[in-house]
């Protein structure tokens, strides 16, 4: 992609950017390295794309007080200083000034490899293709001081993969390393931040949580033998039914998906070790969504509840919404515990979890919560809205109506769903030239 595009932000970027790099999915010799904070969120989409371990390489930009987003320089891991002295001449910085400027930020520099770090040793990139990742490049100080500490580390291949940059800087760096990845290269470039209608600083509580979240999918060995065979194999002890946490967090290992099945509905058993193994994935492992085997209008129900912007009071109000057989799969005593249990968690968490159905049975229903929606954002909308769902009118419930199309005894509403879903994507990028934004959770 050349010219011009502006992000939402930094995680749509990244993952614009891993539609780029798709020849490095699934080789167990590549490392994303993002440049904290702002390179992160990106960095992170990356390397779940590819399915390929996240870290951090700290590097600090020298920037003068008046103009913080122009780099005249970069200190990085290492002791590495890069200086760009064109730019230290074109902004008149003193000596003093950038020894000022480059002895806070070296104390910033070893604050963050310590609270990103937690403890943890830097990754072995020996050998193996690193992905260095930021959320864009003006000079490309910061990253060429990135780049001079990765290479005393012997690396096999070094990419260079940002979302946006001047054309002459990627020129620039493609002469330095194996291979660059420029998403766009706007002109006139004038600051990275205009490649995004988001551009909100990143917090070092968002890097933390998105480097402890998974981006390594578990891959299935092939094991010879019948199914039975294979399942002993695999069988894990669990003590009282609840799967030990170390056995449970080796099984998961870095992956972004986790799929929880049970033997048969209704037991609750499984139902407690289900929310058990779900609490702990939440707490330990950085997950951000539940998804269950239930309407989606009546899990968006729960889901307002535990983000605390519910009228429901108990979470038994919230889970009356599952009126549909079979009630008992959801409304139940576990499952009343795990999404109060969920409401307390996200008080103090940010970003908070969600609670979402897979299922799509109530056909008007969903309707109605679309025309809600537009109702509060756009009333004309709305009104198209409604016009184009009274192709259901004549429908008493959705069975009637898939009967009804599947043999020929009444029109298909195919055409109006089509239009309505154009329609809403139109308005989410209205929303986003007028807010910068959209609520995503809301038009989901």
């Amino acid at each position: 992609m050349r010219g011009s595009k502006i992000f939402q932000n930094r995680r749509e970027a990244g993952r614009v950017l891993a539609q780029q790099l798709q020849h490095h999915r699934g080789r167990d010799d590549v490392v994303v390295l993002a440049l904290p904070r702002g390179g992160v969120p990106v960095g992170y989409e990356v390397a779940a794309a590819l399915s390929a371990p996240l870290d951090v390489f700290v590097v600090r930009k020298l920037a003068p007080p008046d103009q913080p987003e122009y780099a005249v320089g970069a200190i990085a891991s290492g002791g590495v200083v890069v200086t760009n002295d064109d730019a230290i001449r074109a902004l008149h910085v003193t000596s003093e000034d950038l020894e000022a400027v480059a002895e806070r930020e070296q104390k910033e520099l070893r604050r963050r490899e310590e609270a990103y770090r937690n403890g943890r040793r830097p990754p072995e990139i020996a050998g193996k293709t690193v992905i260095v990742v930021d959320d864009g490049l003006a000079t490309g100080a910061t990253m060429t001081a990135a780049l001079r500490a990765i290479d005393k580390l012997e690396p096999a291949q070094v990419v260079v993969a940002v979302p946006a940059a001047p054309e002459d800087t990627c020129e620039e760096l493609r002469h330095r390393v194996d291979e660059v990845v420029c998403a766009t290269t706007p002109q006139p470039f004038t600051a990275v931040g205009q490649s995004y209608w988001d551009f909100e600083q990143t917090t070092d509580d968002e890097v933390r949580q998105l480097l402890s979240a998974p981006t390594v999918a578990r891959r299935a060995a092939d094991e010879p033998g019948d199914a039975a065979a294979a399942v002993r194999r695999g069988a894990v002890p669990a003590p009282a039914g609840i799967v030990d946490d170390d056995e449970l967090f080796d099984l998961v290992g870095d992956a972004r998906l986790v799929l929880i099945g049970e033997a048969s509905h209704g037991t609750h058993e499984f139902y407690a070790a289900r929310a058990h193994m779900t609490r702990r994935l939440i707490e330990e492992k950085g997950f951000q969504a539940v998804a269950v085997e239930g309407d989606w209008p009546d899990a968006y129900r729960i889901n307002r509840y535990v983000r605390t912007v519910s009228e429901d009071r108990t979470p038994a109000e919230a889970l009356d919404a599952f009126r549909r057989f079979p009630q008992w799969m959801w409304r139940n005593t576990v499952v009343e515990e795990f999404v109060e249990w969920l409401r307390t968690t996200n008080a103090d968490r940010s970003p908070q979890v969600g609670f979402y159905g897979l299922d799509l049975y109530s056909m008007l229903r969903s309707v109605n919560e679309v025309i809600s929606y537009l109702d509060a954002r756009d009333p004309a909308a709305a009104d198209r809205a409604r016009e184009r769902y009274r192709c259901f009118d004549h429908f008493r419930d959705e069975q009637r109506y898939g009967y009804a199309v599947a043999f020929g005894a009444g029109q298909s509403c195919e055409d109006e769903v089509v239009q309505q879903l154009v329609d809403l994507q139109r308005l989410d990028l209205d929303m986003v030239k007028r807010d910068g934004m959209v609520e995503d959770d809301e038009r989901f």
